[in-house]
């Protein structure tokens, strides 16, 4: 396959092995996009050879090879990241720019994250059901495992490094109990709470089609970004007298649908508005944050916490998978660290 590619893009150098093409070529940059079991001792053995690294998500399998990734980055003067391009959407980039500005009203008291995934795409998850030993089902927490940092990264940003708690619960929908397949689960709610006292909700769905959305709740504001459709709808607080109530609001909203209608026709037209531009967008920031020795553009506090609260979602919904392959990953991680030693 690799052979194919480069023939196909008039590419020199073809490799089967991380260490010779690490040898050979010397790459400033490595994009890793394997499965996330290969993610550490790949993005290790990269960051070893000199080499800044962008990681797929989810960005490693458990919180403590995330740690391990960081810190190595860091004494090597180098950046790593993960291929969170959801959080890149021009839609995001408006949130974000909102909530610095205070449209809020404070820091976020709620947040919401949903998350779907059809069944239907055949191409993927045909085999993945169809094998007990294909790579996802081999991850802590499966389905959920390979998905859900997306959503997961979007409350990192607004939550704070102390969580107070987190309640998962999952559940197997009756389509893939349909299909014969007894281990996955694939609806899954979790619940947060942060030290500060802001809540957050995260949906994963197979059962609701079509629906990949943030919601940030303030004390004066309400800001709701629809990955979907690229729409960001703001809503205030504000209250209004008698029968108003039911005018102006829906007005309003419907002012705010029509904003996102006409940016998005002008920027399509200015060759802005396309499926990937928050991959090109976060790949850009990447790549200047090493040129200009700027931050990286995904703060690591978020890399971190996304694992923290993944690795606790799987240790509660999947307890039993939780002790038979988290535990030994990290006891295989601990053995190399002090062979390294």
């Amino acid at each position: 396959m690799a052979r194919q590619l480069a023939e196909r893009f008039h590419i020199a150098g073809v490799f089967s092995d991380a260490q010779e093409m690490l040898k050979a070529a010397s790459p400033d940059v490595v994009h890793i996009t394997t499965p996330p079991q290969s993610h550490y001792p790949l993005a290790k053995q990269c960051l070893e050879s000199g080499s800044h690294v962008y990681l797929e998500k989810p960005f490693t399998v458990t919180v403590s090879q995330a740690e391990s990734l960081i810190e190595l980055a860091k004494d090597r003067g180098l950046k790593i990241t993960v291929g969170h391009n959801y959080l890149f959407t021009l839609e995001m980039l408006e949130m974000r720019c909102l909530v610095r500005e205070g449209f809020l009203g404070g820091r976020p008291v709620h947040l919401e994250s949903y998350w779907s995934y059809d069944l239907g795409d055949t191409t993927y998850v045909g085999p993945m059901l169809g094998n007990r030993d294909h790579w996802v089902r081999q991850l802590p927490g499966q389905l959920f495992h390979n998905i859900i940092s997306h959503g997961i990264a979007k409350l990192a940003e607004f939550l704070d490094n102390d969580l107070a708690e987190i309640v998962a619960t999952a559940d197997q929908s009756e389509q893939l109990r349909s299909l014969g397949v007894q281990d996955v689960l694939d609806e899954l709610r979790v619940m947060i709470r942060d030290k500060s006292g802001t809540t957050a909700l995260f949906c994963f769905s197979t059962q609701i089609k079509g629906l990949n959305q943030l919601r940030l709740y303030g004390p004066s504001g309400t800001l709701s970004a629809d990955i979907i459709t690229g729409t960001l709808v703001r809503s205030g607080t504000r209250s209004y007298k008698s029968y108003l109530t039911y005018f102006i609001p829906p007005l309003k909203a419907a002012r705010e649908y029509f904003r996102n209608a006409r940016l998005n026709i002008t920027n399509l037209l200015r060759r802005r508005l396309y499926q990937d531009f928050g991959m090109k967008e976060l790949i850009e920031r990447f790549y200047n944050s090493i040129r200009k020795a700027d931050p990286p553009p995904i703060p690591y506090r978020e890399i971190i916490l996304t694992a923290r609260i993944m690795d606790e979602i799987f240790a509660q919904v999947y307890a039993e998978r939780a002790k038979e392959v988290i535990a030994p990953a990290v006891r295989e991680e601990l053995i190399y660290l002090n062979a390294e030693a």
